[in-house]
């Protein structure tokens, strides 16, 4: 029994290291391809490169149209970090208004909130350009960040709404015996418990705004305003020779602020998902 139950473990585990490796393969790809001269990155096959160059990190980081990406990366971060503040200070007092607050047509506006989560990006984006068009902030980053002060995410209303439900309420009761009202109930005792989910909801907004592209290649033109996303586009020219070589580089480096955020977060992440709604 122990030799079948050590072969069927053996098995499993040869199964989950090739499927491992076949969804790891294009990042290893792309990475062994950011050391290879262009003109050897879709001939040389092999993942371990024949002839090695850091030419084309450095090429790469100069960018292009005379702007250093470190630029693109500094409007990266600019965008990621005030669109966690948003996320984090609107979407944490909608979800305690939510759970705990009673108020005119609740279960309505929960409702409706919920219904916005299966609503397409695609409906609302002709409104959403016309409307910021009017008000000037076309060519900048206002479209991309102000909307996250405005608790426009319903996902992180409804994920902190889960685990501010398994608070228990006597909290809210104490605290208001020692005179706290809404507010101070919400700075002072619901917003230091809401750790795990506002650490949640901090990785997936990093995530889904530093990846995004379509939102960003809707609103902004301005070389110098790019965010990483865009600028690795410039790499690519239909017309003339594309910077291969530069495009995968700069792409590696584009992973990297994403997967130290996670690593260090990573517990809390878990601990916010495996408590949502369980607490």
């Amino acid at each position: 029994m122990h030799s079948a139950f050590r072969v069927r473990r053996t098995l499993s585990f040869v199964i989950i290291l090739l499927g491992a490796f076949v969804m790891l393969y294009p990042l290893l790809w792309m990475l062994s391809s950011s050391f290879k001269p262009d003109t050897l990155i879709f001939k040389d096959i092999n993942l371990w490169p024949s002839t090695f160059t850091w030419d084309n990190y450095k090429k790469g980081w100069q960018g292009f149209a005379g702007i250093s990406f470190a630029v693109f990366f500094k409007n990266s971060f600019i965008i990621v970090l005030l669109a966690i503040a948003g996320n984090l200070i609107t979407c944490s007092m909608t979800a305690y208004a939510f759970a705990r607050l009673d108020f005119s047509f609740k279960r309505l506006c929960f409702a409706i909130m919920m219904v916005s989560i299966m609503l397409p990006h695609h409906v609302v984006m002709i409104p959403q350009y016309i409307f910021y068009d009017a008000l000037g902030w076309i060519n900048s980053f206002l479209p991309l960040i102000v909307p996250k002060f405005l608790a426009t995410d319903a996902f992180f209303i409804f994920l902190i709404v889960q685990f501010i439900r398994g608070l228990p309420r006597e909290l809210d009761n104490a605290a208001r015996v020692d005179g706290c009202g809404p507010v101070q109930i919400y700075l002072r005792i619901m917003f230091p418990l809401l750790l795990p989910a506002l650490v949640t909801t901090a990785i997936f907004t990093f995530i889904w705004t530093w990846n995004d592209f379509f939102s960003q290649l809707i609103y902004i033109s301005n070389p110098k305003l790019y965010p990483v996303s865009l600028a690795l586009r410039g790499f690519m020219d239909a017309t003339s020779t594309s910077a291969w070589g530069s495009l995968f580089a700069m792409s590696i480096l584009s992973l990297v602020p994403i997967f130290l955020f996670f690593v260090f977060f990573q517990r809390k992440l878990v601990e916010g998902i495996a408590t949502t709604g369980l607490k």
